[in-house]
């Protein structure tokens, strides 16, 4: 059989007309392909031959003359697209039975929303591309989950996960403790003795109750508790679905050192990883950050240094090194930003309270998309198509 070594400019052209679903396929043909629909100059084309919808999905809150007031609103903000309809942009979970706050997102598009009514434990998965949405019922009601995260495990059919973990410190029961799913139902009322709490605690042992919901059978299970200890705390709120997982980082008080904790969603394990070695060394002014970059595991370390920020990226490969990727000088209109994510191969995206600031730094160009008069409380990425999925299994 015949072999043909295309150019990129060959290959954009084919690739940006082929729909979300078998782009995403054509990564696996070679790296200078994987590469190429990474690109800025790839996404932007791509879009706009197929209606595909990326961008950011920004939780914002309202400022009213005479102060602030705890109510959310949710718009797309994009600079691939244009043209979207005002419901896609402005307000874009008004299609929900009643106000939501985002809790959670990930890269294909689906959202995680809670409603804003005191005492309520329940969640809104959604589509807001195609303004599909279902139900998920509230896990278990004594404990208040702290962190809550998503991830897709396969796309068809669908199936995705939900991970929360509380602080049992923060439970309404503190002696309730996680069981591993060979233990009986009746177990998940046993409680630690005195001795046994004040031997954690002496230990310095600190445990996050962990708790599933999966789509496949629509509903929540108790996994093993994450033991970490009294001197960790979470870096970032949203952990960062990348490598079929979920992505934190930790940071050691009493070592002064940070770690990578990750949660495998197929083997439902907990694993932790080291950071590079020039990464540990910890500098005044710093800003570490985890990242989903190109499909992979990223980590980015911004420094500040008069007036200038110098930003180094690493990339966990396969054999799970970390592999430094680019070190850049950002330029002076970045000072006053902090580092959110990637929105390309080569495009950062950088926030502060009111905007969201896209900076190629090939082309060093910078663009600027405010929020209007809105402060931003939480920027999403999404790559996503319009077209209609199946939430939830008929089956259930």
């Amino acid at each position: 059989m015949a072999s043909y070594d295309f150019s990129n400019d060959v290959l954009l052209e084919i690739f940006s007309r082929a729909d979300l679903k078998t782009m995403k396929k054509c990564r696996v043909l070679s790296k200078e392909c994987k590469d190429l629909t990474y690109e800025s100059t790839f996404i932007r084309p791509h879009s706009q031959r197929t209606s595909t919808m990326v961008g950011y999905l920004l939780q914002c809150m309202k400022i009213f003359v005479y102060g602030w007031r705890d109510r959310f609103t949710s718009n797309f903000v994009s600079i691939a697209n244009s043209g979207l309809e005002p419901k896609l942009t402005r307000n874009v979970l008004n299609f929900l039975p009643e106000q939501a706050q985002i809790v959670a997102a990930v890269n294909e598009g689906l959202v995680l929303c809670s409603p804003r009514i005191y005492g309520e434990n329940w969640f809104y998965i959604c589509k807001p591309s195609t303004q599909q949405w279902e139900f998920i019922p509230a896990p278990n009601r004594r404990f208040y989950r702290s962190k809550i995260s998503m991830l897709v495990l396969r796309l068809n059919p669908l199936r995705f996960i939900i991970v929360g973990l509380s602080d049992t410190d923060c439970s309404d029961d503190t002696h309730s403790v996680s069981v591993s799913e060979s233990d009986s139902e009746s177990d998940l009322d046993s409680e630690y003795s005195d001795e046994e709490v004040n031997d954690r605690v002496v230990s310095n042992e600190k445990l996050w109750h962990c708790e599933i919901f999966d789509s496949k059978s629509w509903e929540w299970k108790q996994s093993d508790d994450l033991k970490l200890t009294y001197d960790d705390f979470f870096k970032n709120e949203q952990g960062v679905s990348a490598c079929g997982g979920i992505h934190w980082l930790i940071s050691n008080r009493e070592q002064d050192k940070d770690i990578v904790l990750s949660f495998d969603g197929n083997k439902e394990e907990w694993t932790m990883a080291s950071l590079p070695n020039s990464l540990r060394r910890k500098e005044y002014c710093e800003q570490i950050a985890l990242v989903s970059c190109e499909g992979n595991l990223g980590l980015v370390k911004v420094s500040f240094k008069t007036r200038a920020q110098m930003v180094d990226v690493w990339v966990l490969n396969y054999e799970h090194i970390w592999i430094r990727k680019h070190a850049m000088n950002l330029n002076k209109e970045c000072y006053l930003t902090r580092f959110h994510s990637f929105y390309s191969a080569d495009t950062l995206v950088m926030k502060d309270m009111w905007s969201v600031y896209f900076y190629n730094f090939k082309t060093q160009k910078f663009v600027r998309v405010t929020a209007g008069n809105q402060n931003i409380d939480a920027a999403y990425f999404i790559q996503t198509d319009f077209e209609l999925i199946q939430l939830k299994p008929e089956y259930i």
